[in-house]
């Protein structure tokens, strides 16, 4: 079988969620079936270490896709002259668009519809893409996934697509994140808290992921609590990022913030399991990996109770209204002054993570893809 994959966002130091998603799903089916060809479909050079076995071919279909005209021009014009030279059995487009004029059969991955949800948080030039296209590129598809029940009866209700349509296959965060030893802990802190304790955001600075409301909350504990607690935040300046840094600059407790960018993987898993608790009040997520993360690094959460959060975290976290900055707080004291609810979240966090794993998600994927091209193939 061949199977042509959009790997557009594998990108060496920028993976972030859609290209970590592709990476460990992509990398394990390729080793597990070297008997079927995976064409890796790039939008400009890629670089080796994404090329992870031998039965994977590289091909780059140019030009750059990043914008809503190019979307089109690549999705529509340039991808499928590419598939008709290539003629692979189906076609993987992992990032939520498809090609509407090829006949080959697509499997489409949907993570989120946070563009029906926050439309004014989402770049207008994607916006109006996502508008125009999405209804058609749920009904050209011959089989979706998305990553959450929650995004499933999501795209159901909003676009009344059959449920039988829609496979679930969840996302999951890398085995390197585990618990560390104390004194790598200690290291951590000393290097990026001045080895204070300190709770921890990670994700990209951007609306969506309300780092406002969080510091916000940040006060109200520091208000109440009077500790030398920081808040560090690991998350690359995404978009609409400059409300935070001038907020940053007439902030009471700007020196207990500290912004970290973004950073290595080994370093992201260090401040991870060095945390004294992550705080995750996103408004929208399809998912949540950095939930996972931090449960599997034995460190508690506490999230929104809004979208899928509720569903990846179960009973292992605290919950808050995303928009009520004093709820987030009171949950961020409550963890605080309950070292045994800590240690239960601890507990409960880590039999939680289990439930998600890469090796689930890419045989789940697979049998998606099976679903489509029929056991003639394999």
């Amino acid at each position: 079988m061949r199977i042509a994959v959009n790997t557009i966002f594998l990108q060496k130091d920028h993976l972030e969620g859609y290209g970590y998603f592709v990476q460990e799903i992509f990398r394990r089916m390729a080793k597990k079936y070297p008997e079927h060809e995976f064409i890796f479909i790039f939008d400009r050079p890629f670089d080796l270490q994404f090329i992870f076995s031998c039965n994977i071919k590289p091909v780059i279909v140019s030009p750059k896709a990043r914008q809503a005209l190019s979307f089109k021009y690549w999705y529509d014009v340039k991808l499928p002259l590419t598939l008709r030279s290539i003629k692979p059995d189906v076609v993987i487009q992992l990032y939520g668009f498809c090609s509407l004029t090829t006949n080959i059969p697509q499997l489409l991955v949907v993570h989120d519809l946070a563009f029906k949800h926050y439309p004014k948080l989402i770049p207008k030039h994607h916006l109006y893409y996502y508008q125009a296209f999405t209804k058609k590129f749920l009904n050209k598809a011959n089989k979706i996934v998305t990553v959450s029940e929650f995004s499933k009866n999501d795209i159901v209700s909003k676009y009344q697509i059959p449920s039988e349509k829609i496979n679930v296959v969840s996302s999951a965060a890398k085995n390197i994140f585990q618990p560390i030893d104390f004194l790598s802990q200690q290291k951590a802190k000393e290097k990026y808290s001045d080895d204070k304790e300190y709770f921890l955001f990670v994700g990209g600075i951007h609306p969506r992921k309300n780092l406002i409301t969080l510091l916000k909350a940040f006060s109200l504990f520091k208000k109440w609590q009077r500790s030398n607690m920081k808040l560090l935040v690991a998350g690359r300046l995404a978009w609409q990022y400059d409300s935070v840094l001038e907020k940053l600059k007439t902030y009471k407790y700007r020196e207990d913030v500290v912004l970290l960018n973004y950073l290595p993987e080994e370093e992201l898993v260090n401040i991870t399991a060095s945390a004294y608790a992550m705080v995750f009040p996103s408004l929208f997520e399809g998912f949540g990996v950095p939930v996972i993360e931090a449960m599997q690094c034995g460190i508690p959460v506490i999230t929104s109770n809004t979208s899928s959060l509720p569903e990846i975290g179960g009973s292992a976290a605290l919950y808050a209204d995303p928009i009520d900055a004093e709820a987030i707080a009171k949950q961020m004291l409550l963890l605080y002054k309950d070292e045994s609810l800590r240690s239960k979240l601890i507990t409960e966090g880590i039999a939680q993570a289990t439930k998600f794993s890469w090796d689930k998600t890419a045989d789940l994927m697979w049998q998606s893809i099976t679903e489509i091209v029929g056991n003639k193939k394999l």
